[in-house]
């Protein structure tokens, strides 16, 4: 049978719990962080958080509270938590600090009650703000005793009602598993009966180590592909006690376009926060030591970050630059006219019916007027040309696509590399067409396969009918759009894909 109900005194002044609880918490999901987080230090395995219109509950099945328990759950400023750092059942580095989270419920309720149980003892405590706000200056909080059920293990639940502010599901979902020790051994938590998992970030993974005066930072940076490059996403998670703080960018945010695919995460424990656990305390010398750590980090990191990306991009771009080719051979083949002098195609000298026909380049000096084969052959040998100067080579990067497409005995060669934001999307020299990957129209059209796919071929036939030096850029003109119809409009691409 439930006891009479009693009073647990509180202490704190009334206006200090508005400033924690109005406008220290001042969104929503930042109760149910400290709610969730007040569970995992008290040893809890599974937490349940359950929100629908008309109220929020958090259920945990931690350690529950006896009725000291209580007073120091509700005491502003508990120390507890900074003398006793590890939780006694798993040992867990205790989240809280100054026992001031519970009074976040303050932002988002007018009512809310924490029952709890442990062992023997079983209890309700219940918050009106109506009640409160009319009971002067002084004030406690009304607490029913009651005969503690057999059949239910000991936790505790925070009830909210009467709320004052909405949750977005979707947006709690991502918040929790950011601000939570969601990958904690012996934790679960479900929203609305869910279990909430960490998601996986694909790219490659590059964990470091570093010590400090102060402690460990650990962690790892993950370059992510560029279809899951996001600015949003993209910094460093710095977490103390497996709980994201803030991210930060670091040097990052100097890298350019890269930064986008950097992400990660940094662990520092011993860096200071600030009460509301939104930042550190950035004047303090743990968290110099901690920057100046990260930005080391980063500088060894970068050249790792750069040769990954051009690696994948270059074989992307290979792949697509070689779609193309073979796509502009055949248009080339139909257009022979419009060859340059270093495309020749040869074929057979009787071709199939609707098919052109090439003579073959002969490797013999043709016969002068009124010579005989044989006196060709025993004639001294012309005197030979004078070889050409090759072009001076340009310097390429590692990373650099090259491909080469090959009419006849010759061919043309294609480049893709690095060549600057203001450098030309494409220039030929000697026979080569230089194509500009910093290009901002280049980056652009490189993120859709099938953009990228008929950005490729704009630039080679544009080069390839330049190189015939037409009469007229209307003459150019006309056969660029002659090649790109007869290399595309006879195939259908893949939407999808890009794929011819």
């Amino acid at each position: 049978m439930d006891e009479p109900l009693t009073a647990l005194e509180i202490t704190v002044h009334k206006s200090h719990l508005v400033t924690i609880g109005e406008r220290l918490y001042s969104e929503g999901f930042e109760l149910l962080r400290e709610l969730v987080n007040n569970a995992y230090d008290a040893d809890a395995t599974q937490v349940k958080v359950t929100i629908t219109p008309d109220h929020v509950m958090v259920e945990d099945n931690g350690s529950g509270m006896d009725l000291d328990g209580l007073r120091q759950y509700f005491n502003v400023g508990s120390p507890q938590k900074r003398i006793r750092r590890t939780s006694p059942l798993f040992g867990r580095d205790r989240i809280g600090e100054f026992g001031i989270g519970k009074f976040a419920s303050l932002s988002a309720a007018r009512y809310f009650e924490v029952w709890t149980k442990r062992g023997s003892f079983q209890a309700t405590v219940t918050f009106d703000k109506a009640v409160w706000e009319e009971a002067g200056e002084s004030w406690s909080l009304p607490l029913r005793r009651e005969t503690p059920d057999a059949h239910r293990p000991d936790g505790t639940r925070v009830t909210l009602r009467q709320l004052t502010k909405g949750f977005d599901l979707a947006e709690v979902e991502e918040r929790l598993i950011e601000t939570i020790p969601i990958r904690a051994p012996n934790f679960t938590v479900s929203l609305n009966d869910k279990p909430l998992a960490a998601r996986p970030i694909p790219g490659q993974r590059i964990p470091f180590l570093e010590g400090t005066p102060y402690g460990m930072v650990h962690g790892e940076i993950i370059i992510v592909p560029a279809s899951h490059a996001s600015m949003v996403e993209a910094g460093i998670a710095c977490k103390v006690k497996q709980v994201l703080v803030r991210r930060e960018c670091f040097s990052i945010a100097s890298w350019g376009t890269v930064a986008a695919r950097v992400t990660g995460e940094a662990h520092a424990d011993f860096l200071p926060l600030t009460s509301d656990r939104n930042d550190f305390v950035r004047d303090s010398s743990e968290y110099h030591a901690f920057q100046a750590t990260m930005e080391s980090v980063m500088a060894r990191i970068r050249p790792e970050v750069n040769r990954f990306v051009n690696l994948k991009e270059s074989r992307r771009s290979g792949r697509i630059l070689y779609d193309v080719l073979e796509r502009l051979k055949g248009a080339l083949i139909r257009n022979p006219a419009w060859c340059p002098e270093t495309l020749l195609p040869l074929a057979q000298e009787s071709a199939p019916n609707g098919q052109p026909g090439y003579l073959p380049v002969s490797r013999e000096r043709p016969l002068s007027s009124g010579q005989t084969s044989s006196e060709a052959s025993s004639a001294p040998p012309a005197r030979a040309r004078k070889r050409a100067r090759r072009p001076q080579i340009k310097a390429l990067t590692p990373s650099a696509v090259i491909r080469r497409l090959k009419l006849g005995h010759q061919g043309l060669s294609c480049c893709i590399d690095h060549f600057g934001n203001d450098a030309p999307e494409c220039h030929t020299e000697g026979g080569v067409v230089y194509l500009n990957r910093d290009h901002p129209l280049h980056q652009q059209f490189a993120k859709d396969r099938r953009a990228y796919l008929l950005y490729l071929a704009r630039l080679l036939t544009q080069e390839i009918a330049l190189m015939k030096q037409p009469k007229s850029p209307r003459q150019a003109f006309e056969r660029q759009s002659r090649l790109l119809r007869d290399a595309f409009c006879d195939a259908s691409i893949d939407a999808s894909t890009g794929r011819l």
